[in-house]
Formats: structure tokens, sequence, C-alpha cells
């Protein structure tokens, strides 16, 4: 999996654009739990809200279910958005060492963006990162909701990327008994066989199980606040310029 460069990010943008009407998107993030078997004197640490012990696989993906950046290891008690900050690849990110694109407008509009993640609300919202407003306020207003819809639509790309590599590498339906060194091999070595599978187009078939790509506004974000931290001011602009975007057209 090499690292990503600009030529990759920019790739990323014209798929999501094409594919998915997301504009100045360069991936979608998300973590996964991948159960494991109580690794010994770890006390609570891989102890999850799901009730099971887990390592977290933290992903970048692109419009084509191929992962673009990994970080796998996080402990499973730990909240996506958390995992993500503590991450090589989030700090990375937060000082600017990702060959991220220069900004560029968005289509028909004059003041450039950002290009930037989408995630969901278990992410804090940073210039680079966008994630939905909370449904009890998008609700109440439909220039929200109608945002949180697009980038439901595009996020959930990350989502079917999960689904796909667990059909196709059936040793995630049951609990991992190795170390967790070796547990994360496993899970690194899946991920690029399935990038290189995905490079193939060998396997569609699994792509045809994901559920749709446009889930109700109400289930698509239920989740808990989970990162307290206030958002800086050129990201809510940042926000707003998509918002504006998506209800221009």
């Amino acid at each position: 999996m090499p690292e990503p460069t600009t030529e990759i990010w920019e790739q990323s943008a014209k798929g999501f654009e094409d594919v998915w009407q997301f504009p100045n998107c360069i991936g979608s993030i998300d973590g996964k739990h991948i159960t494991i078997k109580c690794p010994n004197k770890t006390g609570s640490n891989h102890f999850c809200y799901l009730n099971k012990f887990s390592i977290v696989l933290m992903a970048i993906v692109g419009p084509d279910y191929r992962f673009i950046c990994v970080d796998i290891g996080g402990y499973g008690k730990n909240s996506d958005g958390g995992i993500f900050d503590s991450s090589n690849m989030g700090q990375r990110f937060e000082a600017g060492l990702m060959n991220i694109p220069k900004d560029k407008p968005l289509p028909g509009q004059n003041e450039s963006c950002s290009h930037v993640l989408i995630g969901d609300e278990a992410f804090a919202l940073k210039p680079y990162l966008m994630r939905p407003f909370p449904y009890r306020q998008s609700r109440l207003n439909p220039r929200k909701e109608n945002y949180n819809i697009r980038l439901c639509k595009a996020r959930r790309v990350v989502e079917n990327a999960f689904g796909i590599l667990v059909q196709k590498w059936r040793i995630f339906f049951r609990p991992i008994a190795t170390e967790v060194e070796t547990t994360i091999l496993i899970v690194k070595t899946a991920c690029v066989l399935h990038n290189f599978l995905r490079a193939k187009q060998c396997d569609n078939q699994y792509c045809e199980l994901q559920p749709p790509d446009q889930p109700s506004q109400q289930s698509a974000f239920t989740h808990m606040e989970t990162d307290p931290k206030r958002a800086t001011n050129l990201a809510f602009s940042t926000r707003e310029k998509f918002v504006d975007f998506f209800n221009a057209q």
C-alpha cells in the first residue's frame, strides 16, 4: 500500500465527484472493530462498546472501495475520533504533511475550498475533515439536512469497503485468536489483498452484496457525540461552503 501522493488524492477526488457527486473529497474515513480473543494482561483496553474484545482498523477509502491509508491496532475502548487523532496518519494530516492537493473552488463557485475527508459524528470537525450536522439540528434545517444526506451517500463508501473485506476473508467472522501483533499483520495483509482484487475488479460479486448507498437520514446519524473539541472557525467556514454548494444545485 503506497504512501499517498498528491496524484493519488487527486484521482480519489475525481472519483468522488464523478461517482458520488461530492467534489473536493479525497477519501471517506471510518473505523472497524476487528474481533479478537482477549489478550493476556490487557485489562479492559480492548473491550469495546459492542461488548467484545477488539482492535480497530482505521481506514481512509477511495471512491472505488480501495484502501488509501490504514492504521491498525487501536484499542477497542477508544473512539474513532480519538484513534485517528493519535494515529500517525492523523498527526500528519494535522501537520499538513499528507500531500493534499491545493485548494480549489467547488464547481460553479468562486471561493477556494480545501480538499477534505468525510466521516461520521465520531470525528471532530476539522478544515480537512467534514462531518455531518447532529441530527437534532439538521431535521429542523433543510439546508443542513441536504448537506447531511449528500455526505452520507459518499461516506458510506468506507462502510461498504469494510463489508466487502469481511465477505472475502471469512477469518473476520469469528474472533481472531492470535497475538495482537500477528492479528495486525493479518488485517494489514487482508487490506493489501483487498486492494489487489479491487484493482483487478474480480470481486464485484461482493460489491453487489452491500446495502444501498442512500440510507435514510434518521438511521444514518444517530451516533452519540463522542468528541467534545470545539472546531475552528476555518472548519466551520469550510463546511458552510459545502452546505452552500449542495443547496445551490
